[in-house]
């Protein structure tokens, strides 16, 4: 049976002495105070008014924000004359400020000084990591929210394809983040049989398959809108159709590589961006696949707390699936230091995740 860990508060008795945050006004529209505090993925508290308050909401790299006696964390981008950002540095209380960042942890085991095969690596046995994740998922699925960043790898393989509808249908999709490449190679493999031109099961390529992506989008941008061209097509399979079907929230972000786009994809890099936030502000479980730098923007987004609405403070599990072990890594160098990384190639991985739920 699966259980959420428990989350365990700070304990701040004995820090009666240290003083209240202390917060400078901006007085300049986008630009923070000399001095200001940067947020972290970890549960950060101020003292406001001899009293320790969590920042509800967090964003990595954002500043905190005192409004009417609570903290609201905002993007500097967003700052306005006036606005009370809390300044400082320390994080041990010192300052008015205090990041918890061993909240969940569970006891620690004991464990060898020197020992093999400590990183996760292309040679790491994933197999617990697995049955974890499928209860995990259980869980999520009525309990959670559950928001997929993914590259389109997935749209080029007719199993993976297949595996990840199976389980948007399942209901374990509840958000998903792409950009113009998953969206057009999935419409393209149900309009068209093939991604980039190439048949999504023989892998063969097909006579001028190079045309069949700008064909799609052509034809999609023609119907106006996705749900449009998959009702005009009949189209009834595939990622795309799935999430239409089911209703579930799809931030495409734009690209300077992009072709097209499609229609709903978002070529303001900031509207992208918010509408990202917005989405990964519900999430309990995100799962990263093939995607390094949407991977990046998702995690950089993705505190490791949720507030729920009865006040309950649990865990938000962060996964980074990819073949390339730097990308798994580079998720740590960047500091979403909570992710756990799975080493495989993500089109196996998510046939796997549909196997284990009992989808396939």
């Amino acid at each position: 049976m699966f259980a959420l860990r428990t989350y365990h508060a700070p304990d701040f008795s004995g820090m009666e002495q240290m003083p209240d945050a202390s917060v400078v006004p901006v007085i300049r529209d986008g630009v923070a105070p000399s001095g200001f505090h940067a947020m972290s993925i970890y549960p950060e508290y101020f003292k406001i008014g001899g009293v320790w308050k969590l920042a509800k909401e967090s964003r990595m790299d954002c500043v905190p924000v005192l409004q009417d006696g609570e903290i609201a964390i905002v993007e500097p981008r967003r700052l306005r004359v006036g606005d009370q950002v809390v300044v400082g540095r320390s994080e041990d209380g010192r300052e008015g400020i205090f990041v918890h960042a061993h909240g969940f942890e569970r006891a620690q085991q004991a464990e060898e000084t020197f020992a093999f095969r400590q990183s996760r690596s292309r040679e790491t046995a994933f197999s617990r990591d697995y049955d974890e994740l499928y209860a995990l998922m259980r869980h999520e699925r009525d309990q959670g929210h559950i928001v997929f960043v993914m590259g389109p790898a997935f749209a080029f393989d007719h199993d993976a394809r297949d595996a990840f509808s199976r389980l948007v249908e399942g209901g374990y999709v509840h958000g998903l983040l792409a950009g113009n490449a998953l969206a057009t190679h999935d419409l393209e493999a149900a309009w068209l049989g093939t991604a980039l031109g190439q048949d999504i099961y023989t892998q063969k390529n097909v006579p001028n398959g190079h045309y069949h992506h700008l064909m799609t989008i052509n034809r999609v941008r023609e119907c106006g809108s996705i749900a449009a061209f998959l009702q005009e097509e009949k189209i009834t399979d595939g990622i795309m159709y799935h999430c239409v079907r089911k209703g579930v929230p799809c931030v495409l972000a734009g690209s300077i590589r992009d072709d097209g786009p499609l229609p709903e994809v978002k070529g303001d890099v900031y509207a992208a961006q918010d509408a990202m936030r917005k989405e990964i502000s519900r999430a309990t479980t995100v799962i990263c696949m093939a995607t390094m730098l949407h991977t990046i923007a998702a995690g950089n987004m993705t505190p490791s707390y949720r507030v729920l609405p009865d006040g309950t403070i649990r865990e938000v599990y962060f996964y980074c699936v990819d073949i390339s072990e730097f990308t798994v890594h580079k998720l740590s160098d960047r500091g979403s230091l909570s992710s756990r990384g799975i080493v495989t190639n993500v089109q196996d991985f998510v046939v796997q995740l549909a196997r284990g739920l009992q989808l396939i």
